[in-house]
């Protein structure tokens, strides 16, 4: 081969090597890269209520930084207005970042149970706000306290009728949100992978919401027992998906675990982050046995892990 030749081959081989590698730079986010680790405050909903500080206290000393609450049996949040809750939680270290609500008035699934609460006793939910009746209450409540997100936590869609109705509270309330100057996303189960009358509730909510009005906040566990990869539906939906959900599931019972006691491989979701968008994850573990020492055990899991 003469030498201008191997030159120019050798150059054109080199910016090939260099374009792949910088594909697969763009897909891969480093730990140091990664958002301070969050939690859902779901998981302590037994005990929260009963002991704010003590909670916000002992997540904080665990390592966490970014919360996402939930419903509270004391109405409000965790019995305190949108910006008492944002002072007391940046007084422990911890900032508020998203905020969970429901899609249409709550209903209990067939056969389902309610949540027990720390005295092992049933909880009488009270009644809940949702997007369909209350979504500017809503949207300028969590928009006073700072939250960077709203997230819709589950609506129905028992029937095709209730997944259009649903798409379109779903878009009203990204259109309130993005007014407000808040994002918008929606939470996951395995429903919304299941076909319903022959249709994937996603599909259809992904085609018809618009990306700059209504983003996802991907369940891993659940999207993972639906038989969703993670990591294929960032590539398929890149940017949509800033929010998670790291939750594992146990490989026999589908129950949350711990995380590194389920089966759910987390590396390669956390290495294709920035494919999804990642802005912040939450921790979770639904009906945890021990909440404070399981969120503890999980923290210190997923540390290991990626």
């Amino acid at each position: 081969m003469k030498r201008r030749d191997f030159i120019v081959r050798s150059g054109a081989l080199a910016l090939g090597t260099l374009a792949l590698a910088g594909k697969q730079a763009s897909a891969w986010m480093p730990a140091s890269a990664l958002p301070a680790p969050g939690l859902q405050l779901y998981t302590v909903m037994g005990v929260i209520d009963k002991d704010l500080d003590g909670t916000l206290k002992r997540l904080s000393e665990m390592g966490y930084r970014n919360l996402e609450s939930a419903f509270s049996m004391k109405g409000g949040f965790y019995g305190l207005s949108a910006t008492e809750f944002a002072s007391k939680a940046k007084s422990f270290g911890l900032s508020w970042q998203a905020h969970h609500t429901m899609g249409a008035p709550f209903k209990m699934p067939a056969g389902a149970k309610p949540p027990v609460g720390a005295d092992g006793k049933p909880m009488v939910i009270p009644p809940m706000k949702n997007l369909r009746d209350n979504a500017q209450e809503i949207v300028d409540g969590v928009a006073a306290g700072g939250v960077k997100y709203l997230v819709c936590a589950s609506t129905p869609l028992d029937t095709w009728d209730e997944v259009k109705q649903s798409t379109e509270t779903l878009a009203k309330t990204g259109e309130l949100c993005r007014k407000a100057g808040i994002g918008f996303a929606y939470h996951n189960h395995t429903k919304e992978f299941e076909k319903v009358e022959g249709q994937v509730p996603f599909d259809y909510m992904a085609a018809q919401l618009s990306p700059k009005e209504v983003k996802f906040e991907l369940d891993l566990a659940w999207a993972t027992k639906a038989g969703i990869n993670p990591v294929e539906l960032f590539r398929k939906h890149p940017g949509r998906f800033p929010l998670w959900h790291v939750k594992d599931l146990d490989k026999a019972s589908f129950k949350p675990v711990e995380i590194g006691a389920g089966y759910i491989d987390f590396k390669p979701i956390f290495e294709n982050a920035s494919v999804s968008g990642l802005e912040y994850y939450f921790v979770e573990q639904d009906q945890a046995p021990a909440p404070l020492d399981n969120l503890n055990n999980s923290l210190q899991a997923l540390r290991k892990l990626i």
